[in-house]
């Protein structure tokens, strides 16, 4: 279930059985010269629904800007601050939090924002901690927050290693393109790239990067997604976060 597209009295019936809500994050940034610049608050968005049509949970709006300060060499990508992010979640956890949510599992589709994320959990476990422990307050659920990344399932990596081998790289992956693709197979944008996988290496800013990985690729071919390729990637993704889900909810 899709919190925006629910009534005010379907979540309140759901609050009676469960307590959990998928937060889907992403970002958006370049993805080379043939990645979508919504990457990674797609394959979020897809594999959030997915999970909650498999679980029954119930799925919060995606989070679409997240910290990519190092993309903004390149035309599109846009970026929060980590402080703003934190306000950003801590904000929404705390809105979801009035209305009974108390376990808060965040499904991510960029690697920039695993260090905030991080930051903003012990932000509201903080706000938890420091709350003077009195009236109806202390006698509430505590709130928990879990961060997974979608492509930490087993399946997803075995798949990616089956299907792209070295060629997977580190960013405008063939199998974060592939998604995006079998997601809106009319925007895809198959092309040979030259150097066929891109280098790798690490980076500062955004200057530093766009002057290491001029077309924005580190270490991949995304010259090899694929519609049929993106469905399989998505439904091992499904699959493995819902898993992660359902064991999370009953041991949190």
């Amino acid at each position: 279930m899709q919190l925006q597209l629910a009534t005010w009295p379907e979540v309140e019936s759901y609050l009676t059985r469960s307590q959990g809500i998928i937060m889907p994050i992403g970002s958006t940034e370049q993805h080379g010269p043939n990645g979508l610049v919504g990457t990674d608050a797609i394959c979020a968005e897809e594999v959030a629904k997915g999970v909650g049509d498999r679980t029954g949970a119930m799925v919060a709006p995606t989070i679409s800007v997240g910290m990519a300060q190092h993309h903004l060499g390149f035309p599109g990508s846009m970026t929060l601050r980590p402080s703003t992010l934190i306000a950003v979640v801590r904000d929404m956890v705390e809105s979801l939090a009035v209305h009974g949510f108390r376990r808060f599992f965040f499904l991510n589709g960029h690697g920039g924002n695993i260090a905030t994320l991080t930051a903003a959990f012990s932000e509201i476990y903080a706000g938890a901690s420091l709350a003077p422990a009195s009236g109806a307050a202390a006698n509430m659920p505590a709130i928990r927050c879990r961060l997974k990344n979608w492509w930490e399932a087993k399946q997803v990596g075995a798949l990616s290693r089956e299907l792209y081998g070295r060629a997977e790289g580190s960013h405008a992956t063939p199998s974060e393109v592939s998604m995006t693709w079998a997601a809106y197979p009319e925007a895809a944008k198959p092309m040979t790239l030259d150097p066929e996988i891109a280098p790798s290496g690490d980076f500062a800013d955004a200057a530093d990067y766009r002057r290491k990985f001029p077309d924005g690729r580190i270490g991949s071919n995304p010259g090899l997604s694929s519609v049929e390729a993106g469905q399989r990637i998505l439904e091992a993704a499904i699959a493995g976060m819902a898993a992660e889900y359902e064991s999370w909810l009953k041991d949190a």
